[in-house]
């Protein structure tokens, strides 16, 4: 396996477009040709996609709530069970205590204002700045993830602050 790349990659300016998940993963942008966070639960996650796999994912454009990994019919972007707290979803709250950037992507069918009419954009770096579970619009738990656009106005409100858990009264808290 490559070696993790967190951050911007060299040749690959935000707003680049990008045909399918092939072309993200021959970049090297977004290596996994499916599944929607690049990362492992020991070293953090390096990229995310926004692709519409999720009924609970929020876009405002610099502040994404994510939701994570599992549980879910892709096709129809339905929770049909609990996710848990393991592998990518550890991935990203590693993120979250490190403070680590993330590349976002955005797909097509994904509905946002700041998705592609076809294939996929590289939307720049955010940042993890907090996560909680909870139940989801399926009644399944979820794990949701606030990124924040790095050097945007919302990131900056939160800049010096450490990752929000669960543990933390910010979690109550909801976008």
């Amino acid at each position: 396996m490559a070696e993790r790349i967190f951050g911007e990659l060299p040749g690959v300016p935000e707003g680049t477009l990008f045909e399918d998940r092939t072309e993200l993963s021959k970049a090297g942008v977004h290596r996994p040709r499916q599944a929607g966070i690049c990362g492992g639960k020991g070293e953090g996650a390096e990229s995310i996609v926004l692709s519409g796999g999720y009924e609970d994912d929020i876009d405002s454009g610099d502040v994404i709530v994510y939701t994570g990994h599992g549980g879910n019919i892709p096709r129809t972007a339905t929770q049909y069970q609990d996710q848990e707290l393991n592998r990518q979803n550890m991935a990203l709250v590693l993120s979250c205590e490190n403070r680590l950037p993330i590349r976002v992507m955005r797909g097509s069918k994904h509905r946002s204002d700041w998705s592609p009419e076809t294939g996929y954009v590289y939307s720049g770096l955010y940042r993890v700045v907090r996560w909680w579970e909870q139940r989801g619009k399926s009644g399944f738990k979820v794990f949701r993830f606030e990124l924040r656009k790095i050097g945007s106005d919302a990131e900056s409100e939160v800049a010096d602050q450490p990752c929000q858990s669960p543990d933390d009264s910010f979690q109550k808290q909801m976008v």
